[in-house]
């Protein structure tokens, strides 16, 4: 089918998901050949122009009332409902075209784009990859250049190979846009094809320094890598383009925490002052509060996190280190017992729960704790030292002396005061043979 300037105008000027290089409205348009239309529908289109919706929706309605399987019709009534966000009765319409008008490449571009505005994202990639397959007509290449880059909008997440071959599909087609190039970089940095993504993000930098996305980008690879005085650079020069950016200011908070600078503190405090509900900053803040000593403080944070994520296991956990770190030991057994439970996976669950169970008096826990600990997680100079202690405790003296000659083997004089209890145990023990 095909179809007037008209539909070119509304292609190009249509909201809707994956926007990226989307054509301006065209200046001239070459003459094409046109199916005569009814009066009525063409009136519609013309309010439809002057976004008198009303007067286009009355129209349509009544040429559809006895014409209900006319494909532009259908499509007209669907981009109206569209336009007032009547986004259900708008895809129905736009369905009811496809079904007149299997070939219609603007219906089905139409309906791809609002299904995946409404996350119904394996519909939404249907619907656009067979606008791919068809002919778009006056629409032209950047019409089915907007399907490519929608379809690889979709499989980024899930399928970075087809989402990378779909980008490309689009660049076919027409010239590259700043938002093909973050996703490039996004796409590459998903395959594990880091040089790729800085090199894209470079080349972004080098066309606009002051692209927050890519800025954003960038560093967080240089963070990945821990190359932080690089990010640390990157992200002042960002920052003072794009002063109180919540992400670039979180990066360069998590920058400088790394590198142990006192200005990470009183960045994130402000940070997360003027962005109180995001449990991001305030988990890098619970983090850095803690390693600046103050774990009360931390606590209460995490205590917030754990309200809004009860059962997150890495939350339990340090939840728990900073109760050990007050000395609460019957309560961080309890959080390390959920953590454990929650996730029996986690290494650090059982570390935690084998520490506190001893210190509560219950070695028999640790034991179990420790076994299950070792599915996971080497051993370390300090789990040899509980295995030995609560063997100790239980009073299975050869099993305690295997494990506090192991401790002191792996320890190596690292951990002098836990060295000096296990020489001064293990002849306590050979006292008692």
């Amino acid at each position: 089918m095909r179809r007037s300037a008209f539909f070119i105008l509304l292609l190009a000027s249509a909201g809707g998901f994956a926007q990226t290089g989307a054509p301006k409205q065209p200046t001239q348009t070459a003459p094409a050949e046109v199916q005569p239309i009814s009066t009525e529908v063409a009136e519609a289109e013309a309010a439809i122009v002057k976004s008198d919706w009303k007067t286009a929706e009355t129209k349509l309605d009544s040429w559809l009332a006895t014409h209900p399987t006319d494909a532009r019709a259908l499509f007209d009534a669907g981009y109206v409902a569209d336009a007032q966000n009547r986004l259900d009765d708008a895809a129905g319409l736009y369905r009811r075209a496809v079904t007149a008008d299997p070939k219609s490449f603007e219906a089905r571009l139409l309906l791809g784009l609002l299904l995946a505005r409404q996350g119904k994202l394996p519909d939404a990639r249907t619907e656009l990859l067979a606008a791919t397959k068809l002919d778009p007509g006056e629409a032209g290449p950047a019409m089915k250049a907007r399907a490519w880059r929608a379809l690889a909008t979709i499989d980024r997440d899930n399928n970075p190979a087809a989402a990378s071959d779909e980008l490309m599909e689009a660049l076919k087609l027409t010239p590259e846009t700043e938002s093909d190039t973050l996703l490039a970089a996004n796409l590459a940095e998903r395959s594990g094809q880091a040089a790729g993504a800085e090199a894209a993000y470079r080349r972004l930098l080098a066309k606009d320094p002051q692209s927050e996305e890519a800025n954003a980008g960038l560093a967080h690879l240089l963070i990945v890598r821990k190359e932080y005085p690089e990010a640390e650079t990157l992200l002042r020069a960002a920052l003072e383009k794009a002063p109180g950016d919540p992400t670039l200011t979180a990066q360069l908070a998590t920058v400088l925490a790394a590198q142990d600078k006192a200005e990470a503190l009183p960045l994130l405090q402000k940070l997360h002052a003027a962005h109180p509900g995001d449990l991001a900053i305030t988990r890098m803040l619970a983090d850095v509060l803690a390693q600046a000593g103050d774990v009360a403080g931390s606590d209460k944070l995490y205590v917030t996190l754990l309200a809004a994520t009860p059962n997150d296991s890495g939350l339990l956990v340090t939840h728990g280190q900073n109760l050990i770190r007050q000395l609460k030991y019957a309560e961080a057994y309890a959080v390390f017992n959920k953590a454990s439970q929650v996730d029996p996976t986690n290494g650090d669950a059982w570390s935690g729960l084998a520490f506190a169970a001893l210190k509560v008096g219950q070695p028999s826990i640790t034991l179990h704790a420790l076994t299950m600990r070792s599915k996971y997680l080497p051993e370390i100079p300090a789990t040899y030292f509980l295995w030995a202690t609560a063997y100790d405790t239980l009073g299975d003296k050869s099993q305690a002396a295997s494990y506090y000659h192991q401790f002191l083997n792996a320890a190596a004089g690292k951990f002098p005061d836990q060295e000096w209890q296990a020489r001064q145990r293990l002849q306590m023990l050979d006292k008692k043979k």
